[in-house]
């Protein structure tokens, strides 16, 4: 069992930066992967960043590579999503989500359906 706490969410303007935060607590949370999902009104969930346990292995959504990158700091139980050169696109909920980082392949990170742990999310909005 692990809960999550994003923040770090609110308004940019355009070409701006953000960093969002997921605070993770619960046992044994840095055996955990954890990855941004991100929902904008109207759309489906989609996966943003992914980083497993030891942080070794990071995956990102095309559309932010480049932009975006994630970072965890397992003393702090806390991952970060550093969001740079943001677009209106980009405004949207922000989720925090985690599943046992044995279950993180290339066949999972990218599905919300493998992630058993969400946090409540945070919004970001990117004005142009």
């Amino acid at each position: 069992q692990v809960e999550l706490v994003e923040s770090g969410g609110g308004l940019v303007q355009v070409g701006g930066s953000l960093r969002l935060s997921c605070a993770a607590s619960g046992r044994n949370s840095d055996s955990f992967a954890l990855a941004w999902f991100r929902q904008a009104p109207g759309l489906e969930r989609e996966f943003v960043a992914g980083i497993t346990g030891s942080g070794r292995a990071r995956d990102f959504a095309g559309s932010v590579r480049g932009r975006f990158t994630i970072s965890r700091d397992n003393d702090k139980n806390t991952v970060y999503l550093q969001m740079n050169t943001l677009k209106p696109e980009d405004t949207a909920d922000y989720f925090c989500a985690a599943m046992p980082t044995r279950d993180y392949s290339g066949l999972t990170y990218y599905r919300s359906q493998a992630y058993a742990f969400w946090g409540q999310g945070t919004q970001v909005t990117v004005s142009s």
